[in-house]
């Protein structure tokens, strides 16, 4: 078997298999094949398996802008994205390139002979092999988190709960709480999701937040949506609906961050209305932070609201202090019983799916880079990262940056480049964490990550539309890149012209 590929891109999921399109189209010279560490297409759509799991954004910009999203909901349900996500790879013939179970654990680039030599764990169990493969440039599209982990604080006697304690992660198949007093740790995008879909058959749901999150309401179907695509070819009305979300996202976002008072309020009146008027909203639903400073997390249909209304779910905002054999005892004195324990609590963010990068025998450390135009690490030959908005769909930003590595991979082919690599000057710029968030989980990985600069081109923009009209015209060159026409130990690098 052929080891040596012009590209390889690791993970398929969302990302992985939209960069696969990318590059049969627009490089269709290109060797290249897809490296999941998995058995199964999908990623993050694969892996959760929660009661209710579903987008956080809308499938009009959260599909791919190549493949029109023709379901029912704008908010979908897990098993519908992973259904897309399938149907994308079959129909575009991206399935072949796609190598399971090969799960790369270093990848070390060689400036002597212009390749990334990588080395993988292959196959499952007691089969499981090391193998080595090699590429001219790797594309990183597996995400920023940990698949095989997830954050749990220490609560103290976390041990002595006498029922199942439940991360969404590694959700069971076969965990029955029809019937059963459960409580949900966390108030994020998982919590909102997961306790007003346990509340149709449980006794009872307590959503348990140490702050408070601020959430927004929206219809599950798009009723414009409807209307286009009754009118109009599928095509084009999805390109309609598409720029309507993108335009209104971001004019939403602007008027947050511009407006952080009057945003703040605006959100907490809506959640207002969706409750009872004896509901505490201001206990509950008055975060400590300014909206955006952390993601909004979105309640299609107002179910998580409908729920409270009806009884059937309880917000309680306090700390853990202790947790017994048959629930909680929190830091105000009061008790919560539970029969189960769902910890939402938090992801823990990895860089590269924690693949151990070295360039010419030295250990790359994370958060000595900078972020190049947002896909690329300083001083890292024929490497691209793939990270999604934190302010709107993570697919808007994938597919540009594929598109962004599609003609930089063509613009070498054309010079006769074989490396290219982004380099900051010392004092060019200073450094700011990479995603602009307050988050528990980018703050615990602020030392984990690559960095981002203060101005062009080492910031991460959270701007579509600039960033769209970037990857249309801008050039690829530019004096902060460093090409090579053939390996370093034949000529040195030199800055494009």
């Amino acid at each position: 078997m052929n080891n040596d590929f012009d590209v390889i891109v690791v993970g398929a999921g969302l990302s992985g298999i939209g960069a696969a399109y990318r590059l049969k189209t627009a490089c269709p010279h290109k060797r290249f094949a897809i490296f999941e560490a998995r058995d199964a297409i999908g990623g993050t759509w694969d892996l959760f398996r929660y009661p209710g799991v579903r987008s956080d954004s809308d499938m009009f910009t959260l599909g791919y802008p190549f493949r029109p999203w023709t379901g029912d909901k704008s908010i979908a349900d897990g098993a519908s994205i992973l259904a897309y996500i399938r149907d994308t790879a079959r129909t575009f013939g991206i399935e072949p390139h796609i190598r399971f179970r090969h799960r790369i654990v270093a990848a070390r680039w060689s400036s002597a002979d212009a390749r990334w030599e990588l080395e993988a764990e292959v196959g499952a169990g007691e089969a499981t092999t090391r193998e080595i493969f090699r590429c001219q440039f790797l594309y990183m599209c597996a995400g920023y988190y940990r698949y095989d982990d997830a954050y749990v604080p220490a609560f103290p006697g976390l041990d002595r709960f006498a029922g199942p304690v439940v991360r969404p992660q590694w959700w069971p198949a076969d965990l029955d709480y029809a019937g059963k007093r459960v409580v949900v740790v966390g108030s994020g995008a998982t919590a909102v999701t997961v306790v007003p879909a346990m509340a149709e058959r449980a006794a009872h749901v307590t959503m348990l937040q140490r702050s408070p999150t601020y959430y927004a309401s929206r219809p599950g179907r798009d009723r414009v949506a409807d209307v286009l695509r009754r009118a109009l070819p599928a095509g084009l009305a999805h390109r309609l609906v598409r720029n309507k979300n993108i335009v209104l996202g971001m004019a939403f976002y602007q008027f947050c961050r511009r407006f952080p008072n009057a945003a703040s309020k605006l959100l907490r009146a809506g959640v207002a209305k969706l409750l009872p008027a004896d509901f505490p909203v201001a206990q509950h639903f008055t975060p400590r932070y300014q909206p955006w400073d952390q993601r909004l997390c979105l309640v299609p249909d107002a179910d998580l609201f409908q729920a409270i209304t009806a009884g059937k779910v309880s917000i309680v905002t306090d700390t853990v202090a202790e947790v017994t054999a048959h629930g909680l005892t929190l830091a105000s004195g009061d008790t919560l019983v539970a029969d189960i324990l769902v910890l939402a609590t938090g992801l823990t963010l990895v860089p590269w799916g924690g693949v151990a990068l070295s360039v010419d025998g030295k250990p790359l450390v994370a958060r000595d880079t900078l972020v190049y135009k947002g896909m690329m690490l300083s001083d890292v030959p024929n490497f691209a990262w793939c990270v999604g908005y934190t302010n709107a769909s993570w697919t808007l930003r994938a597919d540009l940056t594929s598109r962004n590595v599609c003609r930089l991979l063509n613009y070498m082919d054309d010079h006769g480049y074989v490396q290219v690599t982004p380099h900051a000057d010392p004092g060019d710029t200073e450094r700011r964490p990479l995603l602009d968030l307050s988050s528990g989980y980018v703050e615990r990985a602020a030392d984990l990550v690559p960095s981002q600069g203060a101005k062009a081109p080492w910031y991460l923009r959270q701007n579509y539309l600039l960033d769209w009209w970037s990857t249309k015209l801008g050039k690829i060159a530019h004096p902060s890149l460093r090409f090579a026409a053939r390996p370093a130990r034949a000529a040195s690098a030199k800055p494009a012209a």
